[in-house]
């Protein structure tokens, strides 16, 4: 068989020496001639099975199409239509990631809330830029969400939804972000501005998707060592080595100018930003976390809990709706009026991961626990958590669903 392709024209040409057979008929020099549109450009392969019906990715046809634009340094996602959305989402990778990260979960928000989200894929650090700490990372990313905030109108929510590491970068941009009663220039009423806005806008969601909260130095945080001690102390010296600043952020090891480790100073208020009143100034903070098979962040780390504090194997329990999730603790939130209040926890152990669980323990938290334990993808589970590429981590799709069934809007 001879093919010969055009751009908008396909064309199979049949010679004669076919051999006659019950399924196979002559056909001469006839030729069969298959006519396709041209393809638009930056048109991706899946969009271009949907549009022409191939297998499972048939679309039915819609007057209302998912619109993608690259602006702010990152990817904006949103359903066009006259209703203009009002809820500003900044999804953020994590370490040596991208945008692309997050596209699933995007796509899905979109669909499940036309008319109401602006997804923003944040893309101010990605790759290498990720070693460069905490705080940088921080910087860069509350620029890209101002510069979103500026150039969208109509904008008056702000949620964050990040994963691993970007949950600490998130936590960071919030406190630049940050403005106290007071400070806001907002038109709002006094109760609603009360605890604060973010860049502006009113705080809704802050989620976080395995981030190792309390750093990942020692005592099983991160995993990949086997909680070994000499290995732990031998990945706390030479971090930097291998992450940068980030690496030193992450183990604690960080004393710029004199100063508390940066994660210490996170988890308070002191010094130039307020990052506890900011995470406070959000109706929901949410910490899913794997409880097991992921390698790169420990359980506790990413569910801010202390040893004692964990669930107890007989009460994880699969959940019929959403098969990884096996323990949610709601503590005193209000799901249905999205509102919280704080409870503050004293502790006056000085130990570095202690000053951190002291510093987040003020604000109520809502801890799903996820587990991948008969998945296939159970050693990705990191990554599976996130959805990080469809076909390596789909099972970690019914997280991604109970993420915006219970997202406040």
């Amino acid at each position: 068989m001879i093919a010969s392709f055009s751009f908008s024209t396909l064309q199979i040409s049949i010679p004669d020496s076919i051999p006659s057979a019950p399924r196979f008929l002559p056909l001469g020099q006839h030729q069969l001639r298959f006519r396709f549109r041209a393809r638009p450009k930056n048109l991706d392969h899946m969009e271009l099975m949907k549009r022409l019906g191939i297998g499972c990715f048939a679309a039915k046809h819609s007057t209302r199409e998912m619109k993608t634009e690259k602006d702010s340094g990152g990817e904006d996602l949103f359903i066009e239509s006259a209703a203009k959305p009002d809820h500003l989402v900044v999804m953020v990778n994590g370490i040596i990631g991208s945008s692309a990260d997050w596209k699933y979960a995007a796509e899905q928000f979109v669909k499940k809330f036309p008319d109401k989200v602006l997804v923003h894929r944040s893309e101010s650090n990605s790759a290498t830029l990720t070693f460069d700490g905490v705080d940088m990372m921080g910087e860069r990313l509350a620029n890209e969400v101002l510069s979103v905030i500026k150039n969208r109108t109509g904008l008056k929510k702000i949620s964050f939804v990040a994963h691993s590491l970007g949950g600490l970068v998130a936590r960071y941009a919030v406190g630049k972000l940050y403005e106290k009663p007071g400070e806001a220039n907002s038109l709002e009423s006094p109760s609603k501005a009360k605890s604060g806005e973010i860049a502006g806008l009113e705080p809704m969601n802050f989620i976080t998707f395995a981030t190792p909260h309390l750093g990942s130095r020692g005592h099983r945080q991160f995993p990949i060592l086997c909680g070994l001690p000499f290995l732990e102390r031998t990945a706390s010296q030479t971090a930097h080595l291998a992450a940068g600043r980030t690496g030193k952020h992450l183990f604690l090891v960080d004393n710029d100018d004199g100063n508390l480790p940066l994660l210490i100073r996170m988890a308070t208020d002191s010094f130039n930003f307020k990052f506890i009143s900011a995470l406070n100034a959000f109706k929901r903070r949410v910490a899913y976390a794997n409880v097991n098979f992921d390698y790169m962040v420990g359980w506790r780390t990413s569910s801010i809990r202390r040893p004692n504090e964990l669930p107890k194997p007989n009460l994880l329990a699969t959940d019929p709706n959403y098969p990884h999730i096996v323990y949610v603790e709601h503590g005193n939130v209000d799901n249905g009026s999205c509102k919280s209040t704080s409870a503050v926890v004293k502790d006056e152990n000085t130990d570095l991961e202690e000053e951190m669980l002291h510093g987040l323990g003020q604000l109520l938290w809502e801890r799903v626990d996820v587990s991948f334990h008969n998945s296939k993808q159970r050693y990705v589970a990191h990554n599976t958590i996130q959805v990080k590429t469809y076909w390596l981590h789909s099972d970690g799709k019914d997280v991604v669903f109970h993420m915006m069934d219970h997202f406040c809007l």
